[in-house]
């Protein structure tokens, strides 16, 4: 029961099987979350914004105090080879396969101490997987999603795999039979329990702005880019909870989701009830960034 594939990953310098990877109980991650990480989307076997992603990992280690224990061009070596050792290992071509990179890194092994110890080595564990695409109906119709109150920390801007208050605002959606949760802090949007959301209005999207409150997810900037080659007008602020409701289309973005559609809020409908026409210019300029020559 629930045992695990043989699966190619990295740990602490070498690749091995994710079935025989193996962390000590006193590594900190395991101990307190105290650890970052990062899922890159690969498509057609090639890494989708590296940069952005590395970039995003830097800021997060940075807030943990935590030295990157690899350079970029490392990062992408090992990312690189996973993708065609998972390519390989299920009888497909690399280029002909879509996956995720899982990176995580945590500060190391100590005896139990709250302080962020020093001196201590960074645990380093990479993984590839399948990327699974969104069900063509959900595509089609749009997602339906609840609301609840932002309960948790307020270190949002860090990728913390302390994931606790997300995993209660999930549970939240998925009790309601929703795909995600959107949340309010003091009347006003944050984000979803794993999605940034996006608001639609008299042709401009608006999105929370980047503070401590939210994650700035890697497609903020890719958001940003389609709507200025659409035309479209691109705002961050802070956003009422009326805003939202009133809102002409309600979007999700995220590694797997990409940009998607909310049709349906609390039980009510989302402007007309069917995924708008400003989600389908996004979608389409998303799946033309996707095959893009420069990630």
């Amino acid at each position: 029961m629930n045992e695990l594939p043989s699966l190619p990953c990295y740990l602490n310098g070498e690749f091995t099987a994710l079935k025989d990877a193996k962390v000590s109980v006193m590594d900190r991650g395991f101990i307190f979350g105290d650890g970052v990480y990062e899922v890159v989307p690969v498509y057609g076997g090639r890494l989708f914004r590296f940069a952005q992603h590395m970039a995003r990992l830097d800021r997060s280690l940075a807030e943990l105090r935590i030295a990157n224990p690899l350079s970029h061009a490392q990062w992408r070596e090992v990312a690189t080879k996973l993708i065609a050792d998972y390519a390989r290992s299920t009888g497909a071509k690399a280029e002909n396969s879509d996956q995720l990179i899982y990176i995580q890194v945590t500060r190391g092994v100590a005896m139990r101490e709250h302080v962020m110890l020093n001196g201590l080595t960074p645990t380093v564990f990479v993984m590839s997987n399948a990327m699974k695409p969104v069900p063509p109906e959900l595509r089609s119709q749009g997602a339906a999603c609840v609301t609840a109150s932002d309960f948790r920390w307020e270190k949002a801007h860090i990728k913390s795999t302390s994931l606790l208050g997300a995993v209660f605002a999930r549970q939240i959606s998925f009790d309601a039979g929703a795909l995600e949760t959107v949340m309010f802090r003091d009347g006003f949007l944050s984000e979803a329990a794993a999605s940034n959301v996006w608001v639609v209005k008299g042709g401009t999207v608006f999105g929370s702005p980047k503070d401590n409150l939210v994650l700035e997810g890697i497609r903020y900037g890719l958001i940003e880019e389609l709507c200025r080659a659409e035309g479209l007008g691109f705002e961050l602020r802070r956003l009422s909870r009326d805003e939202v409701l009133q809102a002409d289309e309600l979007l999700l973005s995220s590694a797997t989701k990409e940009v998607l559609a909310i049709t349906r809020l609390d039980g009510q409908p989302v402007g007309s009830g069917v995924p708008g026409p400003v989600y389908a210019r996004l979608y389409a300029g998303y799946q033309q960034a996707k095959i893009a020559p420069s990630q």
